[in-house]
């Protein structure tokens, strides 16, 4: 809208005739209808609330962001429509404030939330002198999708913290490994003093020696166990049906499955393409996820497992009726050791999630408390790393985004 238009309507209208309103009303609609067009267009989220917190304008790109429709959200309080949104805080001060902020509907994202005071100054004429103050009329928010951004520090810090991880866990290892090493030597020249002995004795001697060697044995295979677990090794990648890894990890869980009266209902896509998979490493994760399920659900629960696909990945998808997670839980659920269970390690799930990103494909969880969780897998079926393209061609845009994913 032109600067000062509405000003100088507002001087005129003393003098504006009947023949003269219809051509400003057209002009002002015309001026309404651009700006709505130009804030439409934009990626960036914008509302606009009065004094009270009640949504006077908000664009295509917020609806998109928080899942509601503009024609129901007008004259709506924002923290109505925007649920766990503390409006009373941001909207208290006197200055612009910027927070960041986690959005677990329509999907689970991250955005940076600017929002400025809109203030109207009011002229008043007291005696002689005039007077003018800016009065409140309102708040303009500006919200901004930093999903990408978000995720790629935490990235950085997670790869910090297993790097670190890794370290200390290959530094404990090798102070347990040389003590183990020392006491299967020396069980080895007690069992050759024993076979000396005669009688009785020298049975259990024989009998504790052996299930001494069974203990070191069983702790050194649980050392190794951990540093494959925080420090996979490479995948070795072939051709692999991903139904059937998720029927073999299944049958693995069956005398337990019988033993809680658990029901799994499997809902496996046939014409499946094979996936480049390390067999073994994604069974794990499959086990992971299975047994991390059952533990949540403990008896009498239901289980789904469902396998799709879209363009370019494969879909494997848990969801289980267990006891969810909270939003606060569920923003932690990939932080080393963190875990809700009393004799769980924290490191399930984020082995999983490592598991994943080495095979080239990534993890979504969706859950709310007291709903159960769906843990879904995205696993890619086509090799995007190399594409040649026609000399002149435009380069396809290849973000999620234009995929229709989040």
């Amino acid at each position: 809208m032109k600067t000062g238009f509405l000003d100088k309507l507002i001087e005129r209208l003393g003098r504006v005739g009947p023949e003269d309103v219809q051509n400003y009303l057209l002009q002002l609609a015309q001026e309404k209808g651009l700006i709505e067009t130009v804030f439409n267009s934009i990626q960036e989220g914008i509302i606009v609330t009065d004094a009270k917190g009640r949504i006077t304008y908000v664009n295509d790109a917020a609806c998109e962001l928080f899942g509601f429709e503009a024609d129901g959200s007008i004259g709506k309080r924002l923290d109505e429509r925007v649920r766990g949104l503390d409006w009373d805080a941001l909207s208290n001060s006197s200055g612009a404030i910027s927070r960041d902020m986690e959005i677990f509907y329509p999907a689970n994202k991250f955005i940076n939330f600017y929002i400025v005071p809109l203030l109207i100054e009011r002229r008043e004429k007291r005696t002689r002198a005039r007077f003018s103050h800016a009065e409140p009329v309102g708040h303009a928010m500006i919200l901004r999708d930093i999903t990408e951004s978000r995720r790629s520090t935490e990235k950085t810090i997670e790869s910090e913290r297993l790097n670190a991880l890794t370290l200390l866990a290959a530094g404990v290892a090798h102070e347990i490994g040389n003590p183990l090493n020392s006491l299967h030597i020396h069980l080895q020249l007690m069992e050759r003093t024993v076979r000396k002995l005669d009688g009785d004795a020298r049975d259990e001697l024989q009998e504790s020696i052996d299930i001494a060697r069974s203990e070191i044995s069983r702790l050194d295979s649980i050392v190794t166990q951990f540093l494959r677990a925080i420090r996979p090794s490479k995948p070795q990648l072939h051709p692999e049906n991903v139904n059937t890894i998720v029927e073999e990890a299944v049958r693995f869980f069956t005398p337990e499955i019988q033993d809680r009266d658990i029901v799994v209902e499997q809902e496996l896509r046939s014409d499946l393409p094979p996936l480049e998979l390390d067999r073994d490493q994604m069974k794990q994760a499959f086990y992971n996820i299975i047994k991390n399920s059952f533990e949540a659900m403990k008896r009498r629960g239901i289980m789904r497992i469902r396998t799709d696909m879209d363009a370019t990945h494969v879909l494997v998808s848990f969801t289980d009726t267990g006891g969810g997670m909270s939003a606060e839980t569920l923003g932690r659920v990939f932080e080393p050791y963190f875990t809700t269970k009393q004799s769980g390690s924290g490191l399930g799930l984020l082995i999983v999630r490592r598991i994943v990103r080495e095979h080239g494909g990534e993890l979504a969880i969706e859950s709310s408390e007291g709903k159960g969780l769906t843990l879904t897998l995205r696993l890619p079926h086509l090799d995007r790393r190399v594409r040649m393209l026609e000399a002149g061609s435009p380069v396809p845009d290849t973000s999620d985004n234009a995929q229709g994913t989040s």
